[in-house]
């Protein structure tokens, strides 16, 4: 079999599980923009806040002691204790619900019905406040997040891949690692959205909040819940980016790597999230590994964008999106 076949084999395998994650994060906009119409632009600085806190949860840092050793004259910084790793991820979750809670309490309620516009804004304030408030409280140092996941290069795959084709495959245990638990989220979250009584309350919230109102469904529980999932969401997707690249402020970004996903796949499904992620991931491997060496180089950065500029102009609603019509 040709090199160039087998390399190409290989970029093609890492552009999948690169895609399921890029997928993962945008399901995170795909369920609160399903739920409450609103284009989270926070969801990536929520990963960033949910990776923070995962790792200070577990070095037993105190939260907020740069701010009580400038005010207190003192020099306090842990608490000399370490929790394991699925506490600390048990104990995130139960932060990003209460963080849920809060969005709703004190800035979605008083939203209800508002333009799109404005929603939109509210959640811009949102990102900022998280950024600001996360380095106050933990700190702005990169960060190393080690919750027991296998890193390293695939010996097996490695071997197999040599025996079959006279070349070895190098694949990351930590991205074999990180593409089964995506998978397995997206499954869940797919089925639940499709199949389950909060997932069909979800689109009716979407469609009209006083018409879901009239019918019983409870707004505020609609919103706690889309949220909490989302917050969920961002805490994995943390995991994964912060394990493979260390927990630092440049994970807010990973928010931009999902937009072409989102404009790929359409805004308001979960198949077209999972098919864009997948789409991408590919094709910007692929794009690099065959063009790249042409145009210099780092095509990876914006291959994905362009791509997303071609499908706003022939197609706006992205592959699964629903045409809008309107007449006036």
């Amino acid at each position: 079999m040709p090199e160039q076949l087998l390399f190409a084999m290989e970029v093609t395998l890492n552009g999948l599980m690169a895609g399921v994650l890029y997928a993962l994060v945008a399901l995170g906009f795909v369920l609160i923009f399903k739920a409450s119409g609103i284009f989270n632009y926070a969801q990536g600085v929520m990963a960033l806040f949910a990776a923070l806190t995962l790792v200070g949860i577990q070095d037993g840092q105190v939260p907020f002691s740069h701010l009580i050793n400038a005010i207190f004259g003192t020099d306090v910084h842990h608490f000399g204790w370490h929790v394991p790793a699925i506490f600390a991820i048990l104990l995130t979750a139960a932060v990003m619900v209460l963080f849920a809670w809060i969005v709703e309490r004190y800035v979605l309620r008083h939203l209800v019905n508002q333009p799109g516009i404005i929603l939109f804004m509210a959640t811009i304030g949102l990102a900022y406040f998280m950024e600001g408030f996360g380095d106050m409280m933990w700190g702005s140092d990169i960060k190393k997040l080690d919750v027991g996941l296998p890193q390293g290069i695939n010996f097996a795959i490695d071997d197999t891949t040599f025996e079959w084709f006279g070349y070895g495959f190098f694949i990351d245990n930590l991205d074999i690692s990180a593409t089964i638990v995506a998978v397995i989220l997206v499954v869940a979250l797919t089925v639940f959205s499709q199949y389950s009584k909060q997932g069909r309350a979800l689109r009716a919230v979407a469609d009209d909040h006083q018409a879901a109102l009239s019918v019983g469904i409870s707004l505020r529980f609609i919103w706690v819940l889309v949220w909490s999932i989302a917050g969920f969401v961002a805490l994995v997707a943390g995991i994964m980016w912060g394990s493979k690249s260390g927990v630092q402020f440049s994970l807010s970004l990973i928010a931009l790597k999902a937009l072409p996903v989102l404009m790929l796949g359409g805004f308001t499904s979960i198949p077209g999230a999972i098919v864009g992620g997948l789409i991408i991931g590919v094709g910007e491997k692929l794009f690099e590994f065959t063009i790249g060496p042409l145009v210099g180089g780092a095509t990876e950065n914006w291959f994905a964008y362009v791509l997303a500029l071609i499908f706003l102009v022939f197609r706006p609603q992205g592959l699964f999106g629903e045409k809008i019509i309107e007449r006036v």
